[in-house]
């Protein structure tokens, strides 16, 4: 789980970094990354009904916040990201997906 000062919890920090954050596209998601001034990393996640019930929401939320703590330590102060589940997300495997967020997360902070 990832520590309370590295979750996004305003829905005005969601809506800023999805407006003006840096858009990375993929199969299974789809990943915005901003820069702060300063603060530790933070990360949020949106999972819609269209992903699946919500036991399979759920899972698919875990899976997320677990990928992104293994993110943590690369990424510099004060990166600023929200991962957007698409439907297909439900059925792509850990590997599958892990690649993905961490590909598009490197892209949009700079690192790939």
């Amino acid at each position: 789980m990832l520590a309370k000062a590295n979750r996004l919890v305003s829905a005005d920090d969601y809506r800023r970094l999805v407006r003006r954050g840096r858009r990375v596209n993929g199969i299974n998601t789809v990943v915005y990354v901003a820069r702060a001034v300063e603060g530790p990393s933070r990360f949020g996640f949106i999972v819609p009904k269209t992903v699946g019930v919500a036991v399979i929401r759920n899972t698919v939320r875990r899976r997320l916040k677990a990928m992104c703590r293994e993110l943590l330590p690369t990424l510099g102060e004060g990166t600023e990201i929200v991962v957007r589940a698409l439907p297909a997300a439900a059925q792509v495997d850990w590997v599958t997906l892990r690649r993905e967020v961490t590909e598009a997360v490197g892209k949009g902070v700079g690192l790939a």
